[in-house]
């Protein structure tokens, strides 16, 4: 740990660079942009360029993950997306020892750690985590289910607090997407189909975790995928091969840029591109992650943003873990180049940081190499330093393990996200008369729920037919693939296969039936909207929440954030970029709130 001195006038400091004397840099009093540019010019040009690198990093011992002693004492990095959180005090505890690697350093720059979404339902080792004992709301797609910018921003502000508390300071997160291609595998971390409630969404989703502005308090945002990741081509996703296009066949570009601009309103700290290429847009058809009339002309030029602009992850190298699997680089429109040329690339285009990536060396070489001068590096290196102090790690960048331990998963930030659940139900079709006719205590057959919670509502039995009303909860359908990756990406045809709905059709025959729809993706829901007793779709939630609404102990009060489809073909005959494209949809966009 770095000591703590005090200034002749008696001003607490860190002394960072162990010298005795309260620098620049190391004044708490002195503006951000003053400690940025004294700091700034006392770094090696190899200490600039590790401050360009975002890696990867795992809280504790672990045999697939470079080293953070490493990284931070070699390298020079200070950025660091987590993946792997056992616990609340050990993610602190990881954060208090990386902080005291970065201290012993020679000028004592403190680590940024940032991740993937941790409060929900999904997890992906790609996209968001369900580790670490955090308290779990809906997906981003159920918060936009409520509708309401008061419960997002609240539910936001609380995610954040659980967030500092083990040190993790940047949220990979938002998504400031729309979900106007139904395929596509990643609209449940979206905020919907509409732009304005996506908008809404995402500037309170903003506020919850920076607050007015970015402060020793905040978690910053890395808003993403700029300029737009929706509009898949065929619904694929850009992290394969297959889904490196995008589609603008309704030349709808300026649609996806509406929730953009209620970002930049509400401050995002920073901004993530995306790896696709924005085909037929009428830009460059280069990913974005390496596009100039993306970064610079569009989010630097139109925007005005001036803030951290990190790739997305492993768009140079792709990603390695040992005995696991080896991703390729996501470089869609560039492969043809060499890797010095794709890192002369991205730095021209304007990203500050490489996402994913432990190479400052690559940095370096072009600097020495005169392909890009220093003053272009100092530019990036300002920004994200800048990000440091305003967030407070300069000055303070430890946490209390016990303190971290004790508010994660404690009982009123879960109970909030209980709340936020519920609210983001919705019901589709039904009444609540079904129930009126049960006896007191209900033979309940039950489907992919609990069973110890299912016997709080009835008395279980094993076959429909034994029952007086069933009770069963789906996942969306996709098609399953292979692949280390792309098994946890649902993707594909939204269709029940005939059998499965030929069965679920049987059942509701034969017995009172309520079913819940998990939407990751919006589903066809065509056949069961007129066989099923009360269908419930749902974004992310516990059992017992989806039963008390079964059993009408509970209201569901969310409404749908997207259409939903009446059939493959209409999605089919859709245009990727263009919302609520669908022919004769089953249920549109708004369907629900049965009682507000």
């Amino acid at each position: 740990m770095t000591s703590r001195l005090r200034h002749p006038d008696g001003t607490p400091f860190r002394d960072l660079n162990h010298n005795g004397t309260m620098e620049p840099y190391e004044d708490p009093r002195l503006p951000v942009d003053d400690r940025v540019e004294d700091l700034l010019g006392r770094m090696t040009l190899e200490e600039k360029a590790g401050q360009m690198c975002h890696g990867r990093m795992a809280a504790g011992d672990n045999s697939f993950m470079p080293s953070g002693a490493g990284l931070i004492a070699e390298r020079h990095i200070t950025h660091f997306a987590m993946i792997q959180v056992p616990s609340a005090g050990t993610m602190a505890a990881w954060n208090n020892h990386v902080q005291d690697l970065a201290a012993a350093t020679r000028l004592g720059i403190p680590v940024t750690l940032s991740s993937d979404p941790r409060h929900g339902f999904t997890a992906n080792p790609m996209t968001a985590h369900t580790d670490g004992g955090f308290s779990p709301g809906p997906e981003p797609i159920g918060l936009a289910a409520t509708d309401d910018p008061a419960l997002v921003e609240e539910f936001a502000a609380a995610a954040a607090r659980e967030l500092r508390s083990v040190g993790i300071r940047v949220a990979i997160h938002p998504m400031a997407d729309l979900a106007t291609e139904p395929r596509w595998a990643r609209i449940s971390g979206t905020f919907g189909e509409d732009a304005d409630r996506a908008a809404r969404m995402l500037g309170a989703y903003i506020r919850g975790m920076q607050g007015d502005t970015l402060g020793p308090d905040s978690v910053a945002c890395m808003t993403k995928h700029f300029p737009g990741h929706g509009p898949q081509a065929g619904g694929e996703d850009a992290h394969f091969a297959y889904g490196k296009h995008q589609a603008f066949p309704g030349g709808n570009l300026e649609y996806h840029l509406r929730p953009w601009e209620a970002a930049f309103a509400a401050g995002t700290a920073q901004v993530m591109p995306c790896y696709s290429i924005p085909t037929g847009s009428g830009l460059p058809e280069v990913a974005a992650n390496f596009n100039r009339e993306v970064i610079t002309g569009l989010l630097r030029g139109r925007y005005g943003f001036d803030g951290v602009v990190c790739t997305d992850f492993n768009s140079l190298t792709g990603m390695e873990l040992p005995g696991v699997v080896q991703l390729p680089p996501r470089n869609w429109g560039v492969e043809h180049l060499s890797l010095a040329e794709q890192v002369l690339m991205q730095l021209d285009a304007g990203v500050d940081q490489l996402g994913g990536e432990t190479r400052p060396d690559w940095i370096v070489d072009a600097v020495r190499s005169g392909a890009v001068g220093e003053g272009r590096i100092d530019t990036s290196v300002r920004r994200i330093l800048r990000d440091k102090f305003r967030l407070g790690l300069f000055d303070d960048p430890y946490v209390d393990t016990d303190a971290a331990s004790a508010l994660v998963g404690a009982a009123e930030p879960r109970l909030l996200g209980r709340r936020v659940q519920l609210r983001s139900l919705v019901q589709l079709t039904g009444r609540a008369e079904t129930l009126r006719t049960l006896p007191e205590v209900p033979a309940l057959y039950v489907e992919n729920i609990a069973p110890e919670t299912a016997a709080r509502y009835g008395h279980l039995v094993d076959r429909p037919e034994e029952a007086d009303l069933a009770v069963l909860r789906l996942t969306a359908p996709y098609e399953k693939r292979e692949g280390f990756l792309e098994q946890h990406f649902h993707a594909g045809s939204l269709d029940f296969p005939a059998a499965e709905l030929a069965r679920l059709r049987a059942l509701c025959a034969s017995v009172p039936t309520i079913i819940d729809v998990r939407l990751d993706r919006p589903a066809v829901l065509t056949g069961l909207d007129t066989a099923a007793a009360l269908l419930l779709g749902s974004f992310g939630a516990d059992d017992d929440i989806v039963l008390d609404v079964a059993f009408g102990r509970a209201v569901a009060e969310g409404t749908l954030p997207f259409d939903l489809p009446s059939s493959m073909r209409a999605v089919e005959d859709s245009r990727e970029d263009v919302p609520f494209d669908t022919v004769e949809p089953l249920f549109r966009c708004g369907h629900g709130a049965v009682a507000r």
